[in-house]
């Protein structure tokens, strides 16, 4: 699968390849780069990327949101809720 690029005009400042390289990015450009960020948010380049990558229930949980707190917020979010459930399988699994 393609990874995702961060682009800030010609220039690719940032690659993500899953969920937890998005997340650090994301932090990293929300400090370097915001305005590149949020732009891809409002763009919805992210919420398209990981659609493409399987991951629907994260890119619905970014759906509409501009702002890099805000998804920061809410990948982490995600990602708790999806360790709970794999814990939680591995438990009524065994």
């Amino acid at each position: 699968m393609e990874p995702f690029y961060f682009k800030s005009y010609n220039r690719t400042v940032g690659i993500a390849h899953d969920v937890n390289e998005l997340e650090r990015e994301i932090e990293r450009l929300g400090k370097e780069d915001p305005a590149c960020v949020e732009w891809h948010l409002k763009e919805g380049h992210i919420v398209s990327w990981l659609n493409y990558i399987g991951e629907r229930g994260l890119a619905e949980m970014l759906r509409g949101v501009g702002n890099v707190k805000e998804a920061l917020a809410r990948i982490r979010e995600f990602k708790t809720l999806k360790g709970r459930q794999r814990k939680r399988a591995k438990y009524y699994n065994r």
